[in-house]
């Protein structure tokens, strides 16, 4: 799992990223290598992989270690994240919710597979009313 810095960043440079970080997941359960690369707001570039456990729930996915990978170096907000699996999955619901914690409703989503397609959608499109942080907030 990577940082790198970048401010013009592509889609194509995300999907190497993320292909790169497949290779290193530990999924002996799943057989499915998925790999994600997340920008920053100030450009950065942090990936992740996926990492099984046999205790399931301890399981953790590939968006979730590159976000996290973003936060524990200081970076609060996500701009673009681009997510590889042989098939194209799209974001499970614990990716997304982390997503809006650290995301923004445009922030972008691509999904790409093992034969080179691809879709981009934004957070607000994902995960339409989600949940967060504003409905804490006190408004009396």
């Amino acid at each position: 799992m990577s940082s790198v810095k970048s401010t013009n960043v592509t889609t194509a440079q995300l999907r190497i990223l993320a292909l790169e970080a497949a290779a290193k997941a530990y999924s002996p359960y799943s057989q499915v290598k998925v790999g994600a690369a997340v920008v920053t707001e100030d450009g950065a570039i942090f990936t992740g992989c996926n990492i099984e456990n046999a205790s399931y729930g301890a399981t953790v996915c590939a968006e979730r270690v590159a976000i996290w990978q973003a936060v524990s170096q200081g970076h609060k907000k996500i701009e673009q994240l681009y997510v590889y699996s042989r098939d194209g999955w799209p974001p499970c619901g614990l990716c997304r919710q982390v997503m809006v914690e650290f995301g923004n409703p445009t922030m972008e989503i691509t999904f790409g597979n093992q034969q080179g397609g691809e879709q981009m959608m934004e957070l607000a499109e994902l995960i339409p009313q989600a949940f967060s942080s504003e409905h804490l907030t006190n408004k009396s």
